[in-house]
Protein backbone atom coordinates (compact mmCIF):
# COMPACT_ATOMS: atom_id res chain seq x y z
CA UNK A 1 0.00 0.00 0.00
CA UNK A 2 1.54 3.31 -1.12
CA UNK A 3 1.77 5.98 1.84
CA UNK A 4 -0.02 9.03 1.92
CA UNK A 5 1.30 11.94 3.46
CA UNK A 6 -1.44 14.84 4.42
CA UNK A 7 -0.61 18.71 5.28
CA UNK A 8 -0.39 18.12 8.77
CA UNK A 9 2.83 15.80 8.11
CA UNK A 10 4.44 19.06 7.06
CA UNK A 11 6.69 21.49 8.28
CA UNK A 12 7.00 24.86 6.62
CA UNK A 13 11.08 25.38 6.14
CA UNK A 14 13.08 28.69 5.82
CA UNK A 15 12.79 29.54 2.22
CA UNK A 16 15.67 29.43 0.53
CA UNK A 17 17.66 31.84 -1.42
CA UNK A 18 16.26 32.97 -4.38
CA UNK A 19 18.35 32.20 -7.77
CA UNK A 20 18.95 35.22 -10.23
CA UNK A 21 20.18 34.67 -13.53
CA UNK A 22 18.79 34.90 -17.16
CA UNK A 23 16.28 32.17 -17.04
CA UNK A 24 13.74 34.42 -16.91
CA UNK A 25 12.02 36.71 -19.77
CA UNK A 26 11.15 39.39 -18.56
CA UNK A 27 8.10 38.93 -21.01
CA UNK A 28 6.15 36.07 -22.31
CA UNK A 29 7.49 34.52 -25.69
CA UNK A 30 6.48 31.58 -27.51
CA UNK A 31 8.47 28.35 -27.33
CA UNK A 32 10.58 26.34 -29.69
CA UNK A 33 10.68 22.71 -30.55
CA UNK A 34 14.12 22.70 -29.60
CA UNK A 35 14.19 24.63 -26.39
CA UNK A 36 11.36 22.08 -25.37
CA UNK A 37 13.64 18.85 -26.68
CA UNK A 38 16.56 20.38 -25.11
CA UNK A 39 15.03 20.50 -21.50
CA UNK A 40 13.27 17.31 -21.93
CA UNK A 41 16.14 15.70 -22.19
CA UNK A 42 18.33 17.23 -19.56
CA UNK A 43 15.17 16.17 -17.33
CA UNK A 44 15.34 12.37 -18.96
CA UNK A 45 19.25 12.23 -18.59
CA UNK A 46 20.32 13.89 -15.59
CA UNK A 47 20.45 11.67 -12.85
CA UNK A 48 20.66 14.05 -9.77
CA UNK A 49 19.35 17.10 -8.87
CA UNK A 50 22.66 18.95 -8.96
CA UNK A 51 23.30 17.53 -12.44
CA UNK A 52 19.97 19.02 -13.81
CA UNK A 53 20.75 22.51 -11.98
CA UNK A 54 23.99 22.84 -13.92
CA UNK A 55 22.78 21.03 -16.87
CA UNK A 56 19.69 23.78 -17.12
CA UNK A 57 22.61 27.23 -16.26
CA UNK A 58 24.67 25.81 -19.18
CA UNK A 59 21.72 25.48 -21.42
CA UNK A 60 21.43 29.26 -21.30
CA UNK A 61 17.84 28.69 -22.26
CA UNK A 62 15.36 31.56 -20.90
CA UNK A 63 12.88 29.73 -18.83
CA UNK A 64 8.98 31.06 -19.76
CA UNK A 65 5.44 29.96 -18.36
CA UNK A 66 4.78 28.97 -21.88
CA UNK A 67 8.00 27.40 -21.95
CA UNK A 68 7.57 25.33 -18.59
CA UNK A 69 3.97 24.21 -19.86
CA UNK A 70 4.97 22.29 -22.86
CA UNK A 71 8.17 20.68 -21.40
CA UNK A 72 5.83 19.64 -18.00
CA UNK A 73 3.08 18.21 -21.18
CA UNK A 74 6.05 16.29 -22.68
CA UNK A 75 7.37 14.62 -19.59
CA UNK A 76 3.66 13.49 -18.76
CA UNK A 77 3.17 11.78 -22.04
CA UNK A 78 6.27 10.68 -21.78
CA UNK A 79 5.93 9.07 -18.69
CA UNK A 80 9.84 10.55 -18.08
CA UNK A 81 11.86 10.71 -14.51
CA UNK A 82 9.21 12.17 -12.46
CA UNK A 83 11.41 13.24 -9.30
CA UNK A 84 13.81 15.11 -12.11
CA UNK A 85 10.44 16.80 -13.19
CA UNK A 86 10.01 17.63 -9.29
CA UNK A 87 13.55 19.09 -9.54
CA UNK A 88 12.98 21.19 -12.91
CA UNK A 89 10.12 22.58 -11.66
CA UNK A 90 11.35 23.51 -8.30
CA UNK A 91 14.76 24.94 -9.78
CA UNK A 92 11.89 27.38 -11.77
CA UNK A 93 10.14 27.95 -8.58
CA UNK A 94 13.13 30.04 -7.12
CA UNK A 95 14.04 32.34 -9.90
CA UNK A 96 13.01 35.35 -8.94
CA UNK A 97 9.82 36.89 -10.31
CA UNK A 98 8.76 33.60 -11.29
CA UNK A 99 5.19 32.15 -11.25
CA UNK A 100 4.59 28.96 -12.52
CA UNK A 101 1.00 28.33 -14.06
CA UNK A 102 -1.75 26.19 -12.65
CA UNK A 103 -1.67 24.14 -15.45
CA UNK A 104 2.50 23.17 -15.18
CA UNK A 105 1.57 22.71 -10.93
CA UNK A 106 -1.45 20.16 -12.21
CA UNK A 107 0.45 18.55 -14.66
CA UNK A 108 3.66 17.85 -12.36
CA UNK A 109 0.92 16.56 -9.72
CA UNK A 110 -0.30 14.26 -12.32
CA UNK A 111 3.58 12.88 -12.57
CA UNK A 112 4.15 12.78 -9.35
CA UNK A 113 0.69 11.19 -8.62
CA UNK A 114 1.01 8.49 -11.34
CA UNK A 115 4.44 7.15 -9.76
CA UNK A 116 3.29 7.50 -5.87
CA UNK A 117 5.33 10.12 -5.24
CA UNK A 118 2.70 11.23 -2.73
CA UNK A 119 5.11 13.11 0.04
CA UNK A 120 6.68 14.84 -2.69
CA UNK A 121 3.24 16.18 -3.74
CA UNK A 122 2.36 17.46 -0.70
CA UNK A 123 5.95 19.57 -0.51
CA UNK A 124 5.22 20.94 -3.69
CA UNK A 125 1.69 22.12 -2.77
CA UNK A 126 3.08 23.86 0.66
CA UNK A 127 5.67 25.69 -1.16
CA UNK A 128 2.87 26.98 -3.96
CA UNK A 129 0.59 27.99 -0.88
CA UNK A 130 3.63 29.90 0.57
CA UNK A 131 4.01 31.93 -3.26
CA UNK A 132 1.02 31.92 -5.13
CA UNK A 133 -1.81 30.13 -3.04
CA UNK A 134 -4.51 31.25 -6.02
CA UNK A 135 -2.83 28.24 -8.27
CA UNK A 136 -4.22 25.78 -6.02
CA UNK A 137 -8.13 25.21 -7.34
CA UNK A 138 -11.14 22.15 -7.13
CA UNK A 139 -8.93 21.20 -10.18
CA UNK A 140 -5.55 20.85 -8.66
CA UNK A 141 -7.70 18.71 -5.98
CA UNK A 142 -9.21 17.06 -8.62
CA UNK A 143 -5.62 16.04 -9.87
CA UNK A 144 -4.16 14.85 -6.60
CA UNK A 145 -6.96 12.87 -5.34
CA UNK A 146 -8.07 10.96 -8.32
CA UNK A 147 -4.11 9.64 -8.11
CA UNK A 148 -4.27 9.19 -4.42
CA UNK A 149 -8.09 7.51 -4.96
CA UNK A 150 -6.36 5.24 -7.67
CA UNK A 151 -3.57 3.29 -5.33
CA UNK A 152 -5.01 3.84 -2.05
CA UNK A 153 -8.71 3.63 0.65
CA UNK A 154 -11.63 5.36 -0.08
CA UNK A 155 -10.51 6.38 3.61
CA UNK A 156 -7.60 7.81 2.55
CA UNK A 157 -8.54 9.34 -0.15
CA UNK A 158 -11.30 11.28 2.08
CA UNK A 159 -8.49 11.86 4.08
CA UNK A 160 -6.18 13.50 1.40
CA UNK A 161 -9.40 15.90 0.65
CA UNK A 162 -10.18 17.15 4.16
CA UNK A 163 -5.55 17.99 3.97
CA UNK A 164 -6.42 20.36 1.33
CA UNK A 165 -8.35 22.58 3.85
CA UNK A 166 -5.64 24.45 5.01
CA UNK A 167 -4.04 24.86 1.30
CA UNK A 168 -7.01 26.26 -1.05
CA UNK A 169 -8.54 29.79 -0.88
CA UNK A 170 -11.94 28.82 -0.74
CA UNK A 171 -12.54 25.13 0.64
CA UNK A 172 -16.10 24.73 -0.60
CA UNK A 173 -18.81 22.78 -2.57
CA UNK A 174 -16.28 22.97 -5.44
CA UNK A 175 -13.45 20.88 -3.92
CA UNK A 176 -16.11 18.65 -2.69
CA UNK A 177 -17.06 18.22 -6.04
CA UNK A 178 -13.88 17.52 -7.22
CA UNK A 179 -13.60 14.81 -4.27
CA UNK A 180 -16.66 12.96 -5.60
CA UNK A 181 -15.45 13.15 -9.19
CA UNK A 182 -12.11 11.03 -8.39
CA UNK A 183 -14.24 8.52 -6.37
CA UNK A 184 -16.54 8.15 -9.62
CA UNK A 185 -13.49 7.32 -11.88
CA UNK A 186 -11.07 5.53 -9.93
CA UNK A 187 -13.19 4.00 -7.06
CA UNK A 188 -16.71 2.88 -7.73
CA UNK A 189 -20.09 4.95 -7.75
CA UNK A 190 -21.35 3.19 -4.63
CA UNK A 191 -18.27 5.02 -2.66
CA UNK A 192 -18.77 7.92 -4.31
CA UNK A 193 -22.64 7.58 -3.42
CA UNK A 194 -21.48 7.04 0.33
CA UNK A 195 -19.00 9.71 0.86
CA UNK A 196 -21.73 11.97 -0.46
CA UNK A 197 -24.14 11.25 1.86
CA UNK A 198 -21.78 10.94 4.70
CA UNK A 199 -20.47 14.94 3.68
CA UNK A 200 -23.80 16.44 2.06
CA UNK A 201 -24.33 18.37 5.13
CA UNK A 202 -20.98 20.15 5.31
CA UNK A 203 -21.49 21.31 1.77
CA UNK A 204 -24.64 22.52 -0.15
CA UNK A 205 -24.74 20.24 -3.15
CA UNK A 206 -25.61 21.97 -6.59
CA UNK A 207 -26.17 21.18 -9.94
CA UNK A 208 -22.49 20.06 -10.58
CA UNK A 209 -22.71 18.20 -8.09
CA UNK A 210 -25.66 15.71 -8.98
CA UNK A 211 -24.03 15.86 -12.46
CA UNK A 212 -21.12 14.06 -11.22
CA UNK A 213 -22.83 11.27 -9.26
CA UNK A 214 -25.61 10.82 -12.01
CA UNK A 215 -22.04 10.66 -14.68
CA UNK A 216 -21.16 7.12 -13.91
CA UNK A 217 -24.36 5.09 -12.42
CA UNK A 218 -24.55 1.61 -14.46
CA UNK A 219 -27.86 1.18 -12.74
CA UNK A 220 -30.62 2.98 -14.41
CA UNK A 221 -32.51 2.69 -11.13
CA UNK A 222 -29.99 4.30 -8.73
CA UNK A 223 -29.73 7.17 -11.37
CA UNK A 224 -33.55 7.86 -10.90
CA UNK A 225 -33.17 7.76 -7.48
CA UNK A 226 -30.42 10.92 -7.68
CA UNK A 227 -32.26 12.59 -10.37
CA UNK A 228 -35.62 12.63 -7.86
CA UNK A 229 -33.06 14.00 -4.98
CA UNK A 230 -31.86 16.69 -6.95
CA UNK A 231 -35.32 17.63 -8.10
CA UNK A 232 -36.38 17.04 -4.30
CA UNK A 233 -33.66 20.01 -3.51
CA UNK A 234 -34.93 21.92 -6.22
CA UNK A 235 -31.89 21.94 -8.39
CA UNK A 236 -33.07 22.13 -11.75
CA UNK A 237 -31.14 19.80 -14.35
CA UNK A 238 -29.50 20.97 -17.42
CA UNK A 239 -28.58 19.59 -20.77
CA UNK A 240 -25.79 17.89 -18.53
CA UNK A 241 -27.94 16.09 -16.23
CA UNK A 242 -30.75 15.14 -18.97
CA UNK A 243 -27.41 13.64 -20.78
CA UNK A 244 -26.29 11.46 -17.77
CA UNK A 245 -29.65 9.92 -17.60
CA UNK A 246 -29.79 9.45 -21.33
CA UNK A 247 -26.40 7.59 -21.02
CA UNK A 248 -27.35 5.37 -18.44
CA UNK A 249 -30.44 3.80 -20.40
CA UNK A 250 -28.58 3.62 -23.50
CA UNK A 251 -25.73 1.63 -22.06
CA UNK A 252 -28.95 -0.01 -20.47
CA UNK A 253 -29.81 -0.86 -23.87
CA UNK A 254 -33.56 0.78 -23.23
CA UNK A 255 -33.57 3.30 -26.24
CA UNK A 256 -37.37 3.55 -25.74
CA UNK A 257 -36.49 5.46 -22.55
CA UNK A 258 -33.23 7.31 -23.61
CA UNK A 259 -35.26 8.31 -26.33
CA UNK A 260 -38.31 9.82 -24.21
CA UNK A 261 -35.98 11.67 -22.02
CA UNK A 262 -34.43 13.32 -25.15
CA UNK A 263 -38.53 14.25 -25.77
CA UNK A 264 -38.39 15.88 -22.32
CA UNK A 265 -35.37 17.81 -23.14
CA UNK A 266 -36.96 19.43 -25.92
CA UNK A 267 -40.69 20.12 -24.30
CA UNK A 268 -38.04 22.20 -21.97
CA UNK A 269 -36.24 24.06 -24.28
CA UNK A 270 -33.50 22.12 -23.61
CA UNK A 271 -31.48 21.20 -26.89
CA UNK A 272 -29.98 17.82 -26.82
CA UNK A 273 -26.50 18.42 -27.94
CA UNK A 274 -23.70 16.52 -29.49
CA UNK A 275 -22.91 13.89 -26.62
CA UNK A 276 -26.90 13.63 -26.13
CA UNK A 277 -26.74 12.04 -29.76
CA UNK A 278 -23.49 10.30 -29.03
CA UNK A 279 -25.09 8.10 -26.58
CA UNK A 280 -28.11 7.43 -28.56
CA UNK A 281 -25.51 6.60 -31.54
CA UNK A 282 -23.51 4.21 -28.81
CA UNK A 283 -26.70 2.44 -27.75
CA UNK A 284 -27.81 1.88 -30.81
CA UNK A 285 -25.12 0.31 -31.64
CA UNK A 286 -25.32 -2.06 -28.09
CA UNK A 287 -28.63 -3.18 -29.45
CA UNK A 288 -27.47 -4.10 -33.07
CA UNK A 289 -28.89 -1.49 -35.15
CA UNK A 290 -25.85 0.11 -36.85
CA UNK A 291 -27.74 1.95 -39.57
CA UNK A 292 -30.18 3.57 -37.27
CA UNK A 293 -26.93 4.70 -35.50
CA UNK A 294 -25.70 6.40 -38.81
CA UNK A 295 -29.48 7.85 -39.22
CA UNK A 296 -28.73 9.92 -35.99
CA UNK A 297 -25.93 11.82 -37.91
CA UNK A 298 -28.30 12.53 -40.62
CA UNK A 299 -30.42 14.05 -37.97
CA UNK A 300 -27.65 16.14 -36.05
CA UNK A 301 -27.12 17.98 -39.22
CA UNK A 302 -30.92 18.94 -39.70
CA UNK A 303 -31.04 20.33 -35.69
CA UNK A 304 -28.11 22.35 -36.33
CA UNK A 305 -26.15 20.43 -33.84
CA UNK A 306 -22.21 20.50 -34.49
CA UNK A 307 -20.59 16.47 -35.51
CA UNK A 308 -17.94 15.80 -34.20
CA UNK A 309 -15.05 13.50 -34.22
CA UNK A 310 -16.62 11.49 -30.96
CA UNK A 311 -20.03 11.64 -32.52
CA UNK A 312 -18.16 10.18 -35.68
CA UNK A 313 -16.18 7.55 -33.72
CA UNK A 314 -19.29 6.26 -32.29
CA UNK A 315 -20.71 5.38 -35.75
CA UNK A 316 -17.71 3.84 -37.16
CA UNK A 317 -17.60 1.66 -33.58
CA UNK A 318 -20.70 0.08 -34.55
CA UNK A 319 -19.89 -0.95 -37.63
CA UNK A 320 -16.82 -2.58 -36.13
CA UNK A 321 -18.53 -4.21 -33.92
CA UNK A 322 -20.88 -5.74 -36.50
CA UNK A 323 -17.80 -6.81 -38.53
CA UNK A 324 -18.90 -4.53 -41.04
CA UNK A 325 -15.20 -2.97 -41.91
CA UNK A 326 -16.05 -1.43 -45.51
CA UNK A 327 -19.07 0.60 -43.91
CA UNK A 328 -16.59 1.47 -40.96
CA UNK A 329 -13.99 2.96 -43.25
CA UNK A 330 -16.79 5.29 -45.51
CA UNK A 331 -17.70 6.86 -42.16
CA UNK A 332 -14.03 7.62 -41.84
CA UNK A 333 -13.67 9.11 -45.29
CA UNK A 334 -16.66 11.05 -44.82
CA UNK A 335 -15.20 12.64 -41.57
CA UNK A 336 -12.36 13.81 -43.59
CA UNK A 337 -14.80 14.90 -46.22
CA UNK A 338 -16.61 17.20 -43.73
CA UNK A 339 -13.40 18.82 -42.53
CA UNK A 340 -12.89 16.49 -39.99
CA UNK A 341 -9.43 14.41 -38.58
CA UNK A 342 -9.93 10.89 -37.47
CA UNK A 343 -7.68 10.60 -34.47
CA UNK A 344 -6.68 8.17 -32.10
CA UNK A 345 -9.82 6.49 -30.61
CA UNK A 346 -11.14 6.84 -34.37
CA UNK A 347 -7.85 4.45 -35.37
CA UNK A 348 -8.09 2.44 -32.15
CA UNK A 349 -11.44 1.36 -32.85
CA UNK A 350 -10.49 0.12 -36.08
CA UNK A 351 -6.90 -1.75 -34.66
CA UNK A 352 -8.89 -3.47 -32.02
CA UNK A 353 -11.30 -5.23 -34.46
CA UNK A 354 -8.18 -6.01 -36.78
CA UNK A 355 -6.57 -7.34 -33.18
CA UNK A 356 -9.21 -9.92 -32.57
CA UNK A 357 -9.35 -10.96 -36.08
CA UNK A 358 -5.53 -11.34 -35.83
CA UNK A 359 -5.20 -9.02 -39.29
CA UNK A 360 -1.87 -7.91 -39.33
CA UNK A 361 -2.01 -6.41 -42.88
CA UNK A 362 -5.00 -4.66 -42.37
CA UNK A 363 -3.34 -2.90 -39.04
CA UNK A 364 -0.08 -2.08 -40.34
CA UNK A 365 -1.70 -0.75 -43.30
CA UNK A 366 -3.92 1.64 -40.83
CA UNK A 367 -0.81 2.29 -38.75
CA UNK A 368 1.32 4.02 -41.96
CA UNK A 369 -2.27 6.32 -42.69
CA UNK A 370 -1.63 7.05 -39.18
CA UNK A 371 1.78 8.72 -40.15
CA UNK A 372 0.97 10.09 -43.51
CA UNK A 373 -1.87 12.03 -41.80
CA UNK A 374 0.39 13.25 -39.01
CA UNK A 375 -1.97 11.52 -36.16
CA UNK A 376 0.21 10.32 -33.16
CA UNK A 377 -0.78 6.79 -32.12
CA UNK A 378 -1.56 6.86 -28.54
CA UNK A 379 -0.24 4.09 -25.91
CA UNK A 380 -3.62 1.91 -26.91
CA UNK A 381 -2.44 1.72 -30.61
CA UNK A 382 1.12 1.11 -30.17
CA UNK A 383 -0.66 -1.56 -27.79
CA UNK A 384 -2.42 -3.37 -30.49
CA UNK A 385 -0.02 -3.10 -33.12
CA UNK A 386 3.10 -4.38 -30.71
CA UNK A 387 1.15 -7.41 -29.37
CA UNK A 388 -0.12 -8.09 -32.75
CA UNK A 389 3.34 -7.65 -34.16
CA UNK A 390 4.59 -10.00 -31.59
CA UNK A 391 2.14 -12.62 -32.30
CA UNK A 392 3.88 -12.85 -36.18
CA UNK A 393 7.30 -12.99 -34.88
CA UNK A 394 7.91 -9.54 -37.42
CA UNK A 395 10.61 -8.00 -36.21
CA UNK A 396 11.07 -5.38 -38.88
CA UNK A 397 7.74 -4.16 -38.08
CA UNK A 398 8.64 -3.84 -33.88
CA UNK A 399 11.61 -2.45 -34.89
CA UNK A 400 10.24 0.77 -37.02
CA UNK A 401 6.99 1.27 -34.82
CA UNK A 402 9.86 1.65 -31.93
CA UNK A 403 12.03 3.77 -34.08
CA UNK A 404 8.82 5.76 -34.54
CA UNK A 405 8.32 6.02 -30.90
CA UNK A 406 12.07 7.24 -29.82
CA UNK A 407 12.13 9.90 -32.91
CA UNK A 408 8.59 11.16 -32.55
CA UNK A 409 7.74 11.06 -28.89
CA UNK A 410 4.40 8.86 -29.00
CA UNK A 411 3.23 5.86 -26.95
CA UNK A 412 4.54 4.63 -23.57
CA UNK A 413 8.28 3.30 -23.70
CA UNK A 414 7.52 1.09 -20.80
CA UNK A 415 4.58 -0.71 -22.23
CA UNK A 416 5.89 -1.46 -25.61
CA UNK A 417 9.54 -2.30 -24.41
CA UNK A 418 8.07 -5.49 -22.72
CA UNK A 419 6.86 -6.86 -25.31
CA UNK A 420 9.22 -5.44 -28.15
CA UNK A 421 12.68 -7.26 -25.51
CA UNK A 422 10.22 -10.68 -25.52
CA UNK A 423 10.20 -10.82 -29.22
CA UNK A 424 13.38 -9.93 -29.82
CA UNK A 425 15.06 -12.13 -27.12
CA UNK A 426 12.61 -14.68 -28.40
CA UNK A 427 14.17 -14.77 -32.03
CA UNK A 428 17.65 -14.42 -30.65
CA UNK A 429 18.00 -10.78 -31.89
CA UNK A 430 20.70 -9.29 -29.36
CA UNK A 431 22.49 -6.06 -31.05
CA UNK A 432 18.54 -5.11 -31.85
CA UNK A 433 17.34 -5.64 -28.14
CA UNK A 434 20.83 -3.51 -26.86
CA UNK A 435 20.01 -0.87 -29.17
CA UNK A 436 16.39 -0.42 -28.25
CA UNK A 437 17.66 -0.83 -24.61
CA UNK A 438 19.96 2.45 -23.96
CA UNK A 439 17.58 4.21 -26.53
CA UNK A 440 15.37 3.72 -23.62
CA UNK A 441 17.85 4.49 -20.80
CA UNK A 442 18.54 7.58 -22.90
CA UNK A 443 15.09 8.72 -23.07
CA UNK A 444 14.82 8.67 -18.80
CA UNK A 445 12.81 5.74 -19.17
CA UNK A 446 13.86 2.27 -17.23
CA UNK A 447 13.60 -0.91 -18.81
CA UNK A 448 11.54 -3.18 -16.20
CA UNK A 449 13.81 -6.25 -14.53
CA UNK A 450 12.35 -8.79 -16.54
CA UNK A 451 13.34 -7.78 -19.99
CA UNK A 452 17.10 -7.01 -18.54
CA UNK A 453 17.30 -10.57 -17.35
CA UNK A 454 16.25 -11.89 -20.36
CA UNK A 455 18.74 -9.40 -22.40
CA UNK A 456 21.20 -10.34 -19.60
CA UNK A 457 21.10 -14.45 -20.14
CA UNK A 458 21.54 -13.61 -24.21
CA UNK A 459 24.92 -11.47 -23.51
CA UNK A 460 26.23 -14.25 -21.16
CA UNK A 461 26.12 -16.60 -23.60
CA UNK A 462 27.17 -14.67 -26.31
CA UNK A 463 29.97 -13.69 -24.05
CA UNK A 464 29.29 -10.13 -24.48
CA UNK A 465 30.90 -9.26 -20.83
CA UNK A 466 31.50 -5.41 -21.73
CA UNK A 467 27.99 -4.97 -22.97
CA UNK A 468 26.17 -6.18 -20.04
CA UNK A 469 28.14 -4.78 -17.82
CA UNK A 470 27.13 -1.11 -19.30
CA UNK A 471 23.89 -1.91 -18.99
CA UNK A 472 24.35 -2.83 -15.27
CA UNK A 473 25.33 0.32 -14.75
CA UNK A 474 22.68 2.00 -16.16
CA UNK A 475 20.13 -0.12 -14.56
CA UNK A 476 21.37 0.94 -11.22
CA UNK A 477 21.57 3.89 -11.71
CA UNK A 478 17.46 4.17 -11.46
CA UNK A 479 17.84 2.54 -7.71
CA UNK A 480 18.27 0.14 -5.76
CA UNK A 481 16.97 -3.52 -6.73
CA UNK A 482 14.41 -3.38 -3.94
CA UNK A 483 13.14 -0.16 -5.15
CA UNK A 484 13.41 -1.63 -8.62
CA UNK A 485 11.55 -4.65 -7.57
CA UNK A 486 8.67 -2.00 -6.23
CA UNK A 487 8.43 0.08 -9.81
CA UNK A 488 8.36 -3.28 -11.66
CA UNK A 489 5.42 -4.44 -9.51
CA UNK A 490 3.55 -0.76 -9.96
CA UNK A 491 4.83 -1.08 -13.72
CA UNK A 492 3.02 -4.81 -14.34
CA UNK A 493 -0.41 -3.16 -12.46
CA UNK A 494 -0.26 0.00 -14.44
CA UNK A 495 0.23 -1.93 -17.87
CA UNK A 496 -2.88 -4.49 -16.48
CA UNK A 497 -5.12 -1.65 -16.05
CA UNK A 498 -3.86 0.57 -19.18
CA UNK A 499 -4.33 -2.46 -21.67
CA UNK A 500 -7.45 -3.41 -19.74
CA UNK A 501 -8.96 -0.04 -20.98
CA UNK A 502 -8.23 -0.76 -24.71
Amino acid sequence: MARIFTYKHLYITPQTSRITTHFLHSHSSNSTDKEIETLYRIITITRTPEGLKQSLKSSQIHLSKDLIDKVLKRVRFSHSNPLQAYEFFKFANKLKGFYHTGYSLDTLLYVLGRSRKFDKIWDVLVEIKRKDQSLITPRTVQVVLGRVAKVCSVRQTVESFWGFKKLVNEFGVDCFNALLRALCQEKSMSDARNVYHRLKYKFRPNLQTFNILLSGWKSSEDAEGFFKEMRDLRVEPDVVSFNCLVDVYCKGRDMEKAFRVVEEMREKDITPDVITYTSLIGGLGLVGQPDKAREILKEMREYGCYLDAAAYNAAIRNFCIAKRIGDAYGLMDEMVRKGLSPNATTYNVFLRSFFWINDLRSSWSLYQRMKETGCLPSTQSCMFLIRLIRRHDKVEMALELWDDMVERGFGSYILVSDVLFDLLCDLGKLLEAERCFLQMVDKGQKPSNVSFRRIKVLMELANKHEALMLLSEKMAAFGSSIQLIQEDKAEYEQSSSDFATC
